[in-house]
């Protein structure tokens, strides 16, 4: 399905619960996977508040439901942009600001070797976000980090506290 801006909303939840329409749809449809989701009671993605870190005006930064790795963290605009080219320097500068305090942090809590960054906001419609993944001593280091296959989240309470402790120092 690559036309569903002529459907309602409604009738798009529909379809995503039914398992008829997936992301890529949404994506291959202009349509921002991110601000549907927001939009309409995170039927995509489902609700995150739980794995929320930190969270301010213009950003939400939270574990990620689906993780290449453990400690991996997504770091979104609240606002929409496509992509890093649409973003203003104010934005930018704070995200990356965000990102570097946060690198840190979860290597910290994680006890991983590096964190990655990562952007790749590609397609016909996105919404801005970095992605921090970490790198643990037992990996090779390189790209193939960026593609590791994804797993489900398995929540750790004692490091989420600390991740949002140290956020806020």
């Amino acid at each position: 399905m690559n036309d569903l801006k002529k459907y309602p909303e409604e009738e798009i939840q529909k379809l995503i619960i039914n398992g008829e329409v997936s992301v890529g749809d949404i994506v291959d449809s202009g349509i921002c996977p991110t601000c549907f989701d927001k939009n309409n009671n995170h039927v995509l993605y489902g609700d995150n508040t739980d794995k929320m870190i930190y969270e301010n005006d213009k950003f939400e930064c939270f574990l990620v439901g689906n993780p290449r790795s453990e400690g991996h963290v997504a770091i979104s605009t609240k606002k929409h942009f496509k992509d890093m080219m649409e973003i203003d320097d104010e934005t930018c500068k704070e995200i990356f600001l965000i990102s570097k305090k946060l690198m840190n942090i979860i290597k910290k809590v994680y006890n991983s070797e590096s964190v990655y960054l990562c952007t790749m906001c590609d397609g016909p419609m996105n919404h801005f976000h970095v992605q921090l993944i970490p790198r643990y001593s037992f990996e090779k280091r390189g790209s193939k980090n960026f593609v590791k296959p994804r797993f489900e989240y398995k929540e750790d309470k004692e490091k989420l506290q600390k991740l949002r402790e140290l956020m806020m120092d």
